[in-house]
């Protein structure tokens, strides 16, 4: 099939799921805006083939004049493919405002932006498109220590949730689709140790949580996979199902671990599920020894 006049737009994409994603579909045939943080991240996208451009996300400014540079070259948009964002480690006692904020401006507030001007600008004037957000197993299940990054996630999750009933009270044609990924190979962890050293390694001496930190601030250092791990091409195969079928599914679980979680958050009580939850948060922080 010819993708020709179908662009998509990707945020996020100096690694990992972005980067594989502008690549699959740079090569499936479609015209691929992909956005990076950094000069190097888009000078790399570039070598690509695909048109990338400088983007830090939570600047609207920015953004808008990314549409700007999209409504003149290409006079359309069909895809949107949500992707940027980080995991802020920390206890839900211990986190400030500041970095709160911070995870929310990047994994919710800046998403429901570009949805919104997407879709005013070329989706419902067109008539059609296509809405991918990047969720998270943890979007489906909360983990201790994981309290912003969940909490930006279920409120991605809700307000998408919402957006799709909205859309089809409107028979348009325009498809919304949740990725919900568990571990993927990417650049997660150096950018959870990132945030870690800047809002938590400050205080963990002063917190009731010390010495969990201490193994998770070992862990964050580590290189090597995590059980479970599959490739970014497991998430952008869904991606290309949301872009290509005509009754996308809302959600896409991705990697054994969101299936397991997510069965267990179904059936489970609230109290058996942080049993669950519990156990592995012990294991995985050394707690239970």
């Amino acid at each position: 099939m010819d993708y020709a006049n179908k662009p998509v737009l990707i945020t996020g994409c100096s690694s990992g799921i972005g980067w594989r994603a502008a690549q699959l579909l740079h090569e499936r045939g479609y015209p691929v805006i992909a956005t990076a943080r950094s000069e190097e991240g888009v000078a790399r996208l570039r070598d690509l083939g695909v048109d990338a451009q400088f983007l830090e996300v939570t600047d609207y400014a920015q953004v808008d004049a990314l549409l700007d540079h999209i409504q003149t070259r290409y006079g359309k948009l069909y895809g949107v493919f949500n992707n940027a964002g980080y995991s802020q480690v920390g206890a839900a006692e211990d986190l400030p405002d500041e970095a709160l904020r911070e995870q929310f401006d990047t994994n919710f507030f800046a998403v429901t932006y570009i949805t919104n001007q997407v879709l005013k600008r070329f989706m419902r004037p067109q008539g059609d498109g296509r809405i991918i957000q990047n969720s998270s197993v943890m979007g489906i299940a909360a983990m201790s220590f994981r309290a912003a990054y969940c909490a930006s996630k279920h409120a991605l999750e809700a307000y998408t949730d919402a957006l799709r009933q909205e859309l089809a009270l409107t028979d348009s044609n325009i498809r919304v689709g949740l990725v919900e990924p568990g571990p993927i190979v990417s650049r997660i962890r150096q950018n959870k140790q990132k945030f870690f050293l800047k809002y938590i390694e400050p205080i963990m001496h002063d917190s009731p949580h010390q010495r969990a930190y201490e193994t998770m601030h070992k862990g964050l250092a580590m290189t090597g996979r995590i059980p479970f791990t599959l490739e970014p091409d497991a998430v952008v195969k869904d991606v290309i199902d949301i872009l290509e079928s005509q009754r996308p599914k809302p959600r896409y679980y991705q990697t054994r671990l969101t299936y397991i979680m997510g069965f267990i958050k179904r059936i489970s009580s609230s109290r058996g599920y942080d049993k669950v939850a519990l156990k592995i948060t012990r294991k995985e922080t050394g707690l239970d020894k």
